[in-house]
């Protein structure tokens, strides 16, 4: 050393320690091994280096091997999305957070069950995101959120209105016990297409606004059936504005609540229709419905579909007419009751619903949206 020349570059650490390849293993660290890239021979900088006179000095086992560590995630492209954006559909990654779609990453093959059997919802994130309904997800993949309930839904719909025709003809009393299914039905089905479930006050309430709705025309009797319905339907929007006042929850969420449960109570009221109209009618209508629910259940294109359905109501309708004292004119009636049966469907198909809301909704509501239409034009044509 004392031959070498003195470099005035030269960085007095980086000499103390410059030298650590040659020395022998023994003298590192218990189980490591000195790199293969490290250099044989000792390095003199030539150049003037970063400021070293500023550093702290390095212990000699802070320069010890530390093994390669695993890359780090690749980001997307673009970063984060922000939050004013719709999130893109998420699927799991076993032991993961949830890779974005849209990123292009193929999902993992193995997903948890339990979020597959979920109807109505994708599965849960592990960042604090909200579920994402199957209609959030159909729109960001670009497919239709409106699906149709289908053959078995329109196959319980037609039960119904032969279990509603068959009671008609009986009498008051046997139409009661199938009005009363549906009531049930319709209530239970518009709170769980609202995403409310479960909502048992609201469905209870609703209920009860049907079956009251029913005991008040039995008692004052068909011919006061409109005063019957619009009352009972005054007081539960009356009682639904005094419950929800009594909740704690926040308005926006009252309000949603509020709205959820007018509309279910009205629907379960409107139903009592049947129970006012003239028993021919109810009988005409409910057929007509069957008819036309069943023929929009075929695997026909949309405006076929819209048109065999309407014309399978008004062949329905004429054909129980023949049968009843309206006779032709059945075919108005049942005509009128299946373009009620229609919006139904339509509605009930609305925002991508779950099979639930199919075996709900989708059954009750052609036969409730129809019961003005049998009450009103039952009076023209009987």
């Amino acid at each position: 050393m004392s031959n070498q020349p003195y470099d005035p570059y030269d960085d007095p650490y980086q000499q103390q320690h410059q030298a650590y390849p040659q020395q022998p293993e023994s003298q590192w660290p218990t189980g490591q091994q000195p790199p293969d890239e490290a250099p044989q021979h000792t390095q003199t900088w030539q150049a003037q280096t970063w400021e070293t006179q500023t550093q702290p000095p390095v212990a000699a086992a802070d320069t010890a091997y530390l093994p390669q560590q695993s890359a780090p995630p690749v980001l997307p492209e673009h970063g984060y999305a922000p939050f004013s954006q719709p999130l893109p559909p998420e699927v799991p990654v076993q032991g993961q957070a949830y890779v974005s779609q849209a990123s292009g990453a193929p999902a993992h093959p193995h997903t948890d069950p339990a979020d597959e059997a979920a109807p109505g919802y994708g599965p849960a994130t592990v960042t604090g995101n909200p579920r994402i309904t199957d209609a959030q997800r159909a729109r960001a993949e670009g497919r239709s959120p409106i699906i149709a309930p289908g053959m078995q839904p329109a196959g319980l719909t037609a039960v119904l209105g032969l279990l509603l025709a068959g009671g008609a003809a009986v009498g008051s009393y046997g139409l009661l016990v199938p009005l009363v299914l549906l009531q049930a039905v319709t209530a239970a089905g518009w709170f769980r297409l609202n995403g409310m479930w479960p909502a048992r006050q609201g469905i209870a309430l609703a209920f009860l606004g049907g079956i009251a709705a029913d005991a008040v025309l039995l008692g004052v009797g068909r011919e006061h059936a409109p005063a019957a319905i619009l009352g009972t339907l005054g007081v539960w929007v009356l009682l639904t504005l005094v419950l929800q006042l009594r909740s704690h929850a926040g308005a926006d969420e009252r309000m949603y609540g509020l709205m959820a449960t007018v509309v279910s109570a009205a629907l379960a009221i409107l139903a009592a229709g049947h129970l006012g109209a003239e028993p021919a009618a109810v009988s005409v209508g409910t057929v007509a419905v069957a008819a036309a629910v069943l023929a929009r259940a075929l695997p026909l294109p949309g405006v076929v579909s819209v048109a065999v359905a309407l014309l399978a109501a008004a062949g329905a309708g004429i054909a129980v007419g023949q049968l009843t004292d309206i006779g032709a004119q059945g075919a108005l009636l049942g005509l009128g009751a299946g373009v009620c049966a229609l919006v139904g469907l339509r509605v009930a198909s609305y925002d991508y619903p779950s099979r639930f809301v199919h075996m709900t909704a989708g059954v009750a509501l052609p036969l409730a949206l129809a019961a003005p239409a049998v009450y009103l034009l039952g009076r023209v044509v009987a």
